[in-house]
């Protein structure tokens, strides 16, 4: 019993990615309050069945409950596209998993907007991991005498952005 709610957890939580809309992020959030309340229903006194109906239904409310600026990881996983393993081919990334893409996509923009801000051009403002914006990064890393690479990354993000918006 508590394999098989391991089991459908892990299958709730790889499907659920958050989302960028109420809808998205109510559809998601059900797939992981289901993956949760799965395990505490498998380890409590509520059967795993009651646990996911209870679970599912928190997560759903939570996250139509939430906007945009209170949750936002990114296309769901039923959203991703070709766009998503192309851009990360173009940024010569083609290593990295379309999860790992996909959750780039806030940090890339980031990345541009404060890119644009110093200068740089990094193309459009769009999350996309494209030609333009690896070569606005690889020129920053180079001025700033930083590993150069083209990725963009969390902390390149924050190190841009105090650039970009000095206190």
């Amino acid at each position: 019993m508590y394999r098989k709610a391991c089991a459908l957890a892990a299958v709730a939580v790889m499907i659920a990615a958050c989302g960028t809309t109420p809808g998205e992020r109510a559809a998601t959030g059900s797939g992981i309050g289901a993956a949760a309340g799965a395990v505490v229903g498998a380890v409590t006194g509520l059967s795993v069945v009651e646990g996911v109906l209870i679970g599912a239904g928190a997560g759903g409310v939570t996250g139509a409950l939430t906007n945009n600026n209170q949750i936002n990881l990114g296309k769901p996983i039923w959203k991703w596209g070709s766009s998503s393993s192309s851009a990360t081919a173009s940024a010569g990334t083609t290593g990295k998993s379309q999860v790992s893409a996909s959750k780039s996509n806030a940090s890339v923009r980031r990345i541009q907007v404060a890119l644009a801000k110093l200068g740089y051009d990094p193309g459009p403002v769009d999350g996309k991991m494209g030609k333009r914006t690896a070569a606005a990064i690889r020129k920053y890393q180079e001025k700033n005498k930083l590993r150069v690479d083209g990725r963009p990354s969390a902390t390149l993000a924050q190190r841009i952005e105090t650039d970009a918006n000095p206190v």
